[in-house]
């Protein structure tokens, strides 16, 4: 069976003000010439298709028009799971009866939830659908107060598919989380990556896929493997933020033979403006040759320009942020030793409690902190929304 996975499509995005949906659409539209081209089976996406819960219009009218090319004229199946930055809800609005006609898509983890079953010449291929989902919503619906972090969701939800997984066919998982080789915390790859939780709290191990033939996952930007090249992140169709600049874009091909084995092959796509740094002397970057791509410009003048994105924009006319580069190195030596000297969340709430009470707190105290506080950001988070 042949699979397209992509993910992270994070329609209605804003990069610096600017409003990326034309350059969404025409990377969508090499995306479905890649399926004419290829013919693939069915089409993955491992969440964030949208960039916010409240889509604008033009995002929404987007996304119906490629799911309606997708499953309605070319006959394929997506399978789509919903991301941190999508509304749940409004995903799954309809589920059930899109269904019919290909589009699988889940927006809300259910207990109930059984496999997405397609088939191919050598058999059944199950696909297992866990859209993102809070650990506080995941302990309600699975009614296990044992869950308080992302690794312990994730490792409950694989508990309970796997009792009644057919084993004997092959099983591939899509979902959106940040999974790491051994679900410590590693740096994002992107800074358009919204946080999932407080300190490593969000990191999820590799090591709860490997039941699978393939895992399809969403949510950090830069196309990688995980501890194995069965687990795998399609990263994002676009460059969405200065972090992503070096990123090559595009999405995964992946193939399951009769037995269940894999074979990937990554495949670029070209953008209408490719997002970039220039860096020099205002006079050199004047002499350049004009360019349309977004560019994030840095200049190296010991001192200040008048004017200088009015002037830099005679060059690059979608130029989208200017800075000295003399000014922030020295931020970032501002923010270092701010850092250095930062104290974690828990490590002020021990020496409070010390303070309080003259012992340090035992375990469940401080699982009953976090809890609370993970809470709180929880509803910081969806009034944000």
């Amino acid at each position: 069976m042949k699979l397209f996975h992509t993910a992270d499509w994070h329609l209605g995005k804003l990069v610096q003000g600017v409003y990326m949906t034309e350059d969404q659409r025409y990377i969508l539209q090499q995306f479905m010439q890649a399926i004419d081209e290829e013919k693939p089976d069915a089409i993955i996406i491992a969440g964030d298709l949208y960039d916010r819960s409240m889509p604008p219009v033009e995002a929404v009218n987007l996304l119906n028009d490629v799911f309606a090319e997708i499953v309605l004229d070319k006959k394929i199946p997506v399978l789509a799971v919903a991301g941190n930055h999508d509304s749940a809800g409004r995903l799954n609005f309809g589920s059930r009866l899109m269904r019919d006609s290909g589009l699988h898509i889940m927006g809300q983890f259910r207990k109930d939830q059984a496999p997405i079953v397609l088939t191919d010449q050598f058999g059944e291929v199950h696909f297992h659908l866990v859209p993102f989902a809070e650990p506080a919503a995941v302990r309600t619906i699975l009614a296990d107060d044992t869950i308080h972090s992302h690794q312990d969701a994730m490792q409950k939800i694989i508990e309970h598919i796997t009792p009644t997984m057919d084993t004997t066919q092959r099983n591939v998982f899509i979902g959106h989380a940040f999974v790491t080789k051994y679900g410590h915390e590693e740096e994002n790859t992107s800074d358009s990556e919204r946080p999932l939780s407080i300190g490593g709290s969000d990191c999820v191990d590799a090591s709860l896929f490997e039941q699978f033939n393939y895992t399809a996952l969403g949510h950090l930007h830069k196309a990688h493997f995980v501890r194995n090249e069965t687990i795998r992140y399609a990263g994002s169709p676009l460059k969405y933020s200065l972090s992503e600049h070096l990123h090559v874009k595009g999405y995964l091909i992946v193939e399951l033979d009769e037995t269940g084995l894999v074979t990937v092959e990554k495949r670029k796509l070209m953008p209408r403006r490719d997002l970039r740094v220039v860096e020099g002397l205002m006079d050199d970057l004047l002499k350049l040759t004009p360019s349309e791509d977004y560019v994030f410009v840095r200049l190296t003048d010991d001192t200040p320009v008048a004017s200088p994105m009015e002037r830099i924009r005679t060059v690059f006319p979608h130029a989208l942020h200017i800075e000295r580069k003399a000014v922030r190195q020295e931020l970032s030596k501002e923010i270092q030793a701010i850092e250095t000297e930062q104290v974690e969340d828990i490590d002020l709430f021990r020496a409070f409690y010390a303070d309080l009470y003259s012992e340090q707190p035992n375990r469940e105290t401080e699982r009953l902190f976090t809890d609370m506080l993970q809470e709180i950001l929880d509803e910081e988070r969806e009034a944000v929304k």
